[in-house]
């Protein structure tokens, strides 16, 4: 019997074996995006290491990244207008510039229009940064600073700018003075509502009563207990000492609450799967003995009539 053809068969059927192998490899991976894209801003997270951005899943509205510990990790936000931001970023719930418990009214960086920026570090300076890198809950910054609760997730607060108020000569304003009494009452009701509003908590009272807060938190029961039970979360070190030069600038917010909030969760791979957000890995099942040959000898057959 002529044999010649035999291997040339064997390696077609090994083929064909792979290609379906792939196959279902990527039917069982769901989809995924190398970033988020709101209406004003894009935002990816870039693994330093890898030297690629994570792939950004997606569950219940939510989406979710998978950090693996120790790799250093960037945010990089791109403003999609042609008007300045200013993105409010938090890690960890904390912000990356001050170190405060993150609130939008914070400081944070101004993107030119089309412009971006890669956030590397928690800012030490003007001039250094400390640098992000996954790592276990108990190595984390936010936990090493007492605010451990909102570990595994990255926030990015986004305000836009107030348009520049345009000046008249001084023949134009002259024209304009019924206009501009018009608009007095709305004016008065402004001022008169803020006078009756309480005025903002100083800050060095609101840090304050969030250590205080913090410390009470951290000494609870319930809490030493749902530590235990996270102890394999993911969160965010305070790394090497980096140089990374930034200015200040001026920037009026158009409003006092953000335009648009982007929100990317992060974790071990093996918690993502408990979460569902990742398939469950397909377990190898045994069938018996294996055979070593397990093909048998055929003869083609002859066609149907």
């Amino acid at each position: 019997m002529d044999t010649s053809f035999s291997p040339w068969r064997r390696a077609l059927a090994a083929a064909f074996a792979a290609l379906g192998l792939a196959a279902g490899a990527a039917l069982a991976q769901p989809s995924a995006q190398p970033y988020v894209k709101s209406s004003l801003v894009q935002v990816d997270v870039y693994d330093r290491f890898d030297r690629t951005a994570l792939p950004v899943y997606q569950k219940d509205g939510r989406h979710y990244i998978v950090g693996m510990p120790g790799h250093e990790y960037a945010v990089r936000i791109r403003n999609c207008t042609n008007g300045r931001v200013l993105v409010v970023t938090s890690v960890d719930g904390v912000n990356v510039i001050s170190g405060d418990t993150a609130s939008p009214g914070q400081s944070g960086y101004v993107l030119d229009p089309w412009a971006s920026v890669e956030i590397a570090g928690w800012r030490k300076s003007m001039e250094r940064t400390a640098a992000f890198y996954f790592t276990d809950l108990g190595d984390s910054y936010a936990a090493r600073t007492g605010r451990p609760q909102n570990v595994g997730v990255i926030g990015v607060a986004v305000f836009q700018e107030r348009p520049k108020r345009i000046a008249y000569r001084e023949q134009d304003l002259r024209g304009r003075l019924a206009a501009a009494e018009a608009p007095e009452p709305a004016r008065k009701a402004d001022r008169a509502e803020a006078a009756a509003s309480p005025p903002p908590a100083s800050a060095a009272g609101a840090s304050s009563g969030v250590r205080d807060s913090a410390e009470a938190v951290a000494q609870s029961p319930d809490y030493k207990e749902s530590q235990a039970r996270q102890l394999s979360k993911l969160g965010t070190g305070h790394g090497r000492n980096e140089d990374s030069r930034v200015t200040l600038t001026q920037f009026e917010r158009a409003t006092s609450s953000p335009a648009e909030t982007v929100a990317i969760q992060y974790d071990r791979r093996e918690n993502l799967v408990a979460l569902g957000v990742l398939p469950q890995p397909t377990p190898y099942i045994a069938r018996r003995d294996p055979n070593p040959f397990p093909g048998v000898m055929r003869f083609a057959p002859d066609p149907n009539r």
